[in-house]
């Protein structure tokens, strides 16, 4: 699947160093938040593919003029008892400073991103 024909937040994302789905791989976001075009460069910081875990780390972006570091992680879970799958995203990051707000627009972004993959993946069934 191609993320970027399952969401229209995310028009794609290019590997730019490394190999597809391998930590320390350099990758390109082109993406659609708050309604303006960005592009975030990320780094795979770490797969953990039988816990269904994956870390990317903010290279470059409009995140990395709020924060000094920003760490991505997304786990994906069976759901209990039935059948679908569970997304949990965590963000660890450090304010430049006290102004600078917690991303909570950006946690809502990912609840809408993964919301629009979901169903593109059950109208795919």
């Amino acid at each position: 699947m191609h993320v970027s024909k399952a969401t229209r937040y995310i028009q794609g994302c290019d590997l730019l160093e490394g190999e597809w789905g391998k930590v320390g791989s350099i990758l390109l976001w082109k993406l659609t938040f708050d309604g303006e075009p960005r592009v975030s460069k990320d780094r795979i910081e770490g797969i953990d593919v039988e816990k269904n875990v994956i870390q990317w780390r903010v290279l470059e972006g409009p995140l990395k003029k709020e924060y000094k570091s920003f760490l991505k992680t997304m786990k994906v879970s069976p759901k209990k008892g039935g059948t679908g799958s569970v997304v949990k995203w965590n963000m660890k990051y450090e304010r430049i400073d006290e102004k600078v707000v917690h991303p909570e627009r950006l946690l809502k972004f990912f609840v809408q991103v993964i919301t629009e993959v979901d169903q593109y993946l059950l109208s795919e069934d």
